[in-house]
């Protein structure tokens, strides 16, 4: 029989799992940041259209992502959403801009020219993969938030949480949140060259990104390596019979409890390392997207589970340690889980759609002829 706690495993699992793909889409964003460094119009016009192909993706994986956190789990929905409102606000913006910039860029009667939209996109490719790391962050080295669910019966609080007098801009200046944050950015800047490897025939501009790659890939590694550090460390909230606590090295202990999580966690960083070794090692080695891309996935998987499985809050109260959420004190009900996980089911068809698209976009390879006789109409 499934029980009520098997369904909130089961979902925390699926916000993993799209919180994975947001972050391994998020290369749409760390391809947007070099174009104001590429001088080449034709090089700028190949990378506007390879990622003019995904941003859709990201957008769409980014409002599921949301979404399904509102389904399973609206008390988190409600609490950072709703309270660290400026935080989410910028990432939201940023993504519009995005939208409008793809759409607009190269229409006939653009006054403020094709510059303006580039410099909105790489405004969009900073803020969008920092600030998300930034809010992931929170969910290991907590927020400034507390919860009275008495408040339901209260007509005069305006809601069941309430934030400090920051509502989320205070996460932006915290440290350790930033080191995370600048992490997924120079993540999403390797990840976009190695696609852009895979997606654009033309060696000539393969080498010339080498350069940034290998800076990327460095800067990377350094942040990556800083925010394990501070989380191996890091003191977490431990929850049982009733009570919620801090604990030290709470995260230490969950990957050593859980040693499939922590299997996942390494073999998901030798993946994006060994992609990043052998594309600068291996000349003309086009396939290090893929192999990124999986060990990505695997390790924002794994960071998802010793955030919340384990007996572990997955959002920590810095103010009140009690206010801390869970997954199950912030899960829907019994019976929305179950017939949502009834919908669920559908996910594999989707993920097939999704793939099977991929595909069809990418069969060709973007060329530097195909861009030059491409009327200005028919690009992003």
């Amino acid at each position: 029989m499934i029980t009520y706690e098997f369904l909130q495993n089961y979902w925390w699992l699926l916000i993993s799992i799209l919180g994975a793909v947001l972050v391994f889409l998020l290369f749409v964003q760390g391809g947007q940041t070099m174009l104001l460094t590429t001088k080449e119009a034709t090089y700028k016009s190949m990378i506007v259209n390879s990622l003019g192909r995904k941003w859709e993706l990201t957008f769409t994986t980014l409002v599921v992502f949301g979404g399904a956190f509102f389904a399973s789990f609206p008390l988190f929905y409600s609490t950072s959403f709703g309270g660290a409102y400026w935080l989410w606000m910028i990432i939201l913006f940023s993504f519009i801009v995005q939208a409008i910039s793809y759409k607009y860029r190269q229409k006939e009667g653009n006054v403020y020219g094709t510059r303006t939209y580039d410099t909105l996109l790489f405004i969009n490719g900073i803020i969008g993969p920092v600030l998300l790391g930034v809010a992931v962050a929170m969910m290991f080295f907590g927020a400034e938030f507390t919860v009275s669910k008495a408040n339901i019966l209260n007509p005069q609080a305006s809601a069941i949480s309430q934030w400090g007098p920051g509502h989320g801009i205070e996460a932006i200046f915290n440290f350790k949140n930033l080191i995370l944050g600048f992490t997924v950015l120079f993540l999403a800047r390797v990840q976009a060259t190695l696609y852009f490897i895979n997606n654009i025939d033309d060696k000539r501009m393969h080498e010339e990104l080498m350069p940034g790659f290998r800076l990327n890939a460095i800067l990377f590694v350094v942040f990556f390596l800083t925010f394990a550090a501070l989380l191996l460390t890091a003191k977490g909230v431990a929850y049982g019979n009733g009570t919620a606590e801090w604990t030290d090295y709470k995260y230490l202990h969950n990957f050593l409890d859980m040693w499939w999580v922590l299997v996942t966690f390494l073999v998901g960083t030798i993946s994006v390392l060994y992609a990043i070794g052998r594309t600068v090692f291996t000349k003309g080695f086009t396939k290090g997207i893929w192999y990124s891309g999986i060990g990505t996935a695997l390790v924002v998987m794994s960071l998802f589970w010793v955030a919340g499985y384990n007996g572990t809050a997955y959002y920590p109260s810095l103010l009140d340690v009690e206010s801390s959420l869970t997954i199950r004190n912030s899960s829907s009900s019994e019976f929305t889980l179950t017939a949502m996980s009834i919908v669920s089911l559908l996910i594999p068809f989707v993920l097939a759609y999704i793939v099977y698209a991929w595909y069809a976009m990418d069969r060709v390879k973007i060329t530097k002829k195909e861009i030059e006789e491409t009327a200005a109409e028919e690009k992003y």
